[in-house]
């Protein structure tokens, strides 16, 4: 069983930093893709940024230039660090993990919730 456990998430002023991990346990093929989403309140969840095992990366064009995945195979961890952050950032966050096993997965975390507030 899969497990994606995430943290780091709080209450930041605008133009601040956070730094999101998400550490993944359990049996996970070496080709998976890692990745976060993000769901504001009223709001669909949407593809924040991926990494694949090779370390290619995709970002929302709205985090572009502000955010950075990045990701320890070691530790089966992927990390997010969101600076300039703006009041549309506000969301609760989700790991996500694909595994191109034999059959294609998707494994997520509970999520972790981001305020930026001032």
């Amino acid at each position: 069983q899969v497990q994606l456990v995430e943290s780091g998430g709080g209450l930041v002023q605008p133009g601040g930093s956070l730094r999101l991990s998400c550490a993944a346990s359990g049996r996970i093929s070496s080709g998976n893709t890692m990745g976060w989403y993000r769901q504001a309140p009223g709001k669909q969840r949407e593809l924040v940024a991926t990494i694949t095992s090779p370390s290619i990366t995709n970002y929302a064009d709205s985090v572009k230039g502000r955010f950075t995945i990045s990701r320890d195979n070691a530790k089966n961890t992927v990390y997010l660090q969101m600076n300039s952050l703006n009041l549309e950032d506000t969301a609760v966050y989700y790991c996500n993990v694909r595994d191109y096993g034999f059959v294609v997965r998707d494994y997520w975390g509970k999520g972790t919730t981001v305020t930026v507030s001032s």
